[in-house]
């Protein structure tokens, strides 16, 4: 499945070395005016090269699009666009071609096709994902227009954590330094983190968290289809994560239910909870209150050493890959996290609207 919304379609398309990565969007409303140095920005920070804690592949990353935009504003046909690949390094790849490296897609690939493109991991790269960030940023507009904001930060490297809610931390902060956290003193122990990584030719993994604000009552689905659903299906699709949680999360399970409820107020002629444990989603459908959440990512599975796998025989080998590898994904991720929510609540959003026609 190479395409993710049911009204606010992305269907995605190349691989890592290729030609190009790109994708068309289909759904969306025409008559959105949109801001197309807003977009190239999305992509600036997702794109690699960024500092000396990502990989330095050096792809400027500039997105053509080639329909359904004219004269500065959305027509309601297929938006298709593509970034062209400049700086792919095949021949780093070239020992990878017939040994699996370990818990990467390289052995469920062929297994499932039976082929693959080694290549930098071919369409199971991460590079893929600059087609959500395009399709994420055009969602922002829309959404904006409706007083939305999405906004995400790594709130965790390895065991070093921002121990405080994110209604005390300045969200402002986040793009001030490049592992984009918003607590400036963490950020200086996250970013030693993931030199130290960098130094032992090794990767550290660790947690972003989300918040979204301005999404009125009503958005979701009571069923299947429920918005906390969905927005861990989109982000249980982003290669490197291991889990998603939302509002209290696992942490809610050490509560009673007398401590987890979330109790109803009126406040002037505003429906609200006095906490917000529910995370903004109450029954798969959005209560009006901040909706947050947290997605885990796993340490990158490509390490600069030596490490023991097998090879297309069977035959237990060594690799040792080359290339150019971020130690910690989290930095470039946050964009990332950030236009699959936006797709998620676009999707949503139009979905609401045909419901009440």
């Amino acid at each position: 499945m190479n395409t993710f919304g049911r009204v606010f379609r992305l269907t995605s398309y190349g691989e890592s070395h290729g030609g190009a990565i790109g994708g068309v969007i289909d759904g969306c409303p025409a008559g959105l005016k949109i801001d197309l140095d807003f977009i190239q920005n999305e992509l600036d920070r997702r794109k690699p090269g960024q500092s000396h804690i990502t990989t330095q592949r050096a792809e400027g990353d500039k997105v053509e699009f080639l329909s359904g935009i004219f004269q500065g504003q959305t027509m309601g046909t297929p938006i298709g666009f593509m970034i062209k690949n400049q700086d792919q390094h095949s021949a780093d790849y070239n020992d990878l071609k017939d040994v699996y490296r370990p818990s990467h897609a390289d052995y469920t690939y062929d297994q499932k096709y039976g082929m693959r493109d080694h290549r930098g991991g071919g369409r199971s790269s991460a590079r893929e994902t600059i087609a959500r960030v395009v399709a994420g940023a055009i969602a922002k507009q829309l959404l904006a227009e409706l007083g939305i904001t999405i906004h995400a930060y790594v709130s965790q490297v390895g065991h070093i954590s921002i121990e405080r809610p994110y209604q005390e931390l300045d969200l402002t902060l986040t793009e001030s330094n490049i592992v984009r956290c918003p607590d400036p003193e963490i950020a200086l122990k996250m970013i030693a983190r993931i030199e130290e990584a960098g130094r032992n030719h090794d990767t550290v993994g660790g947690v972003i968290s989300g918040v979204i604000t301005g999404v009125p009552t009503g958005w979701g689905e009571p069923v299947f289809n429920k918005l906390h659903a969905d927005l861990g299906h989109a982000m249980l699709g982003i290669n490197a994560v291991k889990g998603f949680e939302y509002g209290s999360g696992f942490s809610g399970t050490s509560l009673s239910g007398s401590e987890h409820n979330d109790i109803f107020t009126k406040i002037g002629d505003k429906v609200t909870t006095v906490t917000n444990h529910s995370g903004g989603i109450q029954g798969g459908i959005s209560n009006g209150q901040d909706i947050n959440y947290r997605v885990a990512f796993k340490p990158i599975a490509t390490l600069l050493k030596e490490q023991k796998t097998i090879d297309k025989s069977e035959n237990e080998t060594t690799i040792n890959p080359k290339g150019r590898h971020d130690p910690c994904v989290l930095p470039r991720a946050v964009p990332i996290v950030e236009a699959m929510a936006a797709i998620v609540l676009a999707d949503h959003y139009l979905l609401s609207r045909l419901a009440k026609l």
